[in-house]
């Protein structure tokens, strides 16, 4: 609560949204990878249409692997806008970019912090469609295969609560990552950072 009291306090209402054009910009590219890939891999992993709830998991893990090559830059810049704390040398995002672009490049700036995302994704997604069609199938036990839209919309619901608890550490860590401009060691990164954070706050 201290947190959204500041932030309204020295940035106004709109801080809020500080970091929102990133994922604005992105989020249509971003999603239509995600739903494309995840019918691929339903495709790739059983030619028939009903596929079981591990096999659900399975495609929409492959799916969030896939994901992770737009979403992790988008994550990076909408993070790096979030981790300014309204002072007068924020920067905007175009300058965000610039300065990430000549400071490490593509691979080691763009795309800082992949692998975490990658670790991130695949669990997120394999819970969310899971939980979803889990909760979608209860539905249509107890009122048929046409779900009225509250149903359907606790499906998502349902689906989006466990998004968060599979990835939420995960989360933390690429937040970290992608915050910091320290040097990442291959991609053992994501272990070093947990460790860290068990160290400094405990798990």
């Amino acid at each position: 609560m201290d947190v959204l009291v500041q932030t309204i306090r020295k940035e106004g209402v709109f801080g809020l949204y500080k970091g929102m054009a990133s994922p604005l910009m992105g989020i249509a590219a971003v999603n239509s990878l995600l739903f494309a890939a995840y019918n691929v891999s339903k495709r790739a992993i059983s030619p028939f249409p009903d596929l079981t709830l591990p096999q659900i998991a399975l495609a929409g893990s492959m799916a969030g692997a896939v994901n992770s090559v737009l979403a992790s830059p988008v994550e990076l810049f909408k993070i790096r806008m979030q981790g300014q704390y309204g002072a007068a040398t924020d920067r905007r995002l175009s300058r965000v970019f610039r300065d990430t672009w000549s400071a490490h490049g593509f691979k080691r700036g763009v795309m800082r912090g992949f692998w975490a995302t990658v670790a991130r994704e695949i669990p997120a997604y394999g819970a969310f469609y899971t939980g979803f069609e889990f909760a979608k199938r209860n539905f249509q036990e107890r009122f048929g295969k046409e779900l009225p839209v509250w149903a359907l919309l606790s499906s998502g619901s349902f689906g989006g609560v466990s998004y968060w608890l599979a990835c939420y550490p995960l989360d933390v860590v690429k937040s970290r990552v992608q915050l910091s401009d320290k040097p990442l060691r291959g991609i053992f990164y994501v272990r070093d950072e947990l460790v860290a954070i068990a160290r400094e706050g405990g798990m």
